[in-house]
């Protein structure tokens, strides 16, 4: 899909804050509430826009540790990226997994309440899988920077 400045503008606007009204979105973006209304609504039917969520703030609701993995499989094999990848998605603590080039296959990013959880999950889901060669763990001491928008020019 196209997008011209408008639809950049929009989406740069519902990327801060998707509650807006759509009276409020159409006159920041310069347009009428029904025109507005239509392009929003293209913009969800064509997958621009794939959801529409709140962000909860890992702290507060007791995930404390942020841990980025690295993993290394043993062989390159379509089939055993293809469980690990299953695996991954049905482990919640796992609130990010990437195929990756480079030294390693994936990097996970993992959200647990403590040590204690991510040791069972590691051995659960990492040390005993027997395609995997190796993983390492890299505890976040302090999230620096965590953006979920997407800079558009509008």
């Amino acid at each position: 899909m196209d997008l011209d400045r408008i639809d950049r503008h929009i989406l740069s606007v519902l990327q801060r804050n998707n509650r807006i009204s759509n009276q409020h979105l159409a006159e920041q973006v310069g347009l009428s509430p029904p025109a507005c209304l239509r392009r929003v609504r293209k913009l969800r039917q064509s997958g621009v826009i794939c959801a529409d969520v709140s962000l909860v703030n890992p702290e507060v609701v007791g995930f404390r540790l942020n841990i980025i993995v690295e993993v290394e499989m043993v062989r390159d094999q379509l089939d055993i990226y293809d469980t690990f990848v299953r695996k991954m998605k049905a482990a919640p603590e796992v609130s990010q997994c990437y195929q990756v080039t480079g030294e390693v296959d994936f990097v996970l990013v993992v959200l647990v309440p403590d040590i204690q959880a991510y040791e069972a999950f590691s051995r659960r889901e990492l040390a005993s899988d027997p395609n995997l060669s190796k993983f390492r763990s890299l505890i976040s001491l302090r999230r620096e920077k965590f953006e979920t928008a997407i800079e558009l020019e509008t």
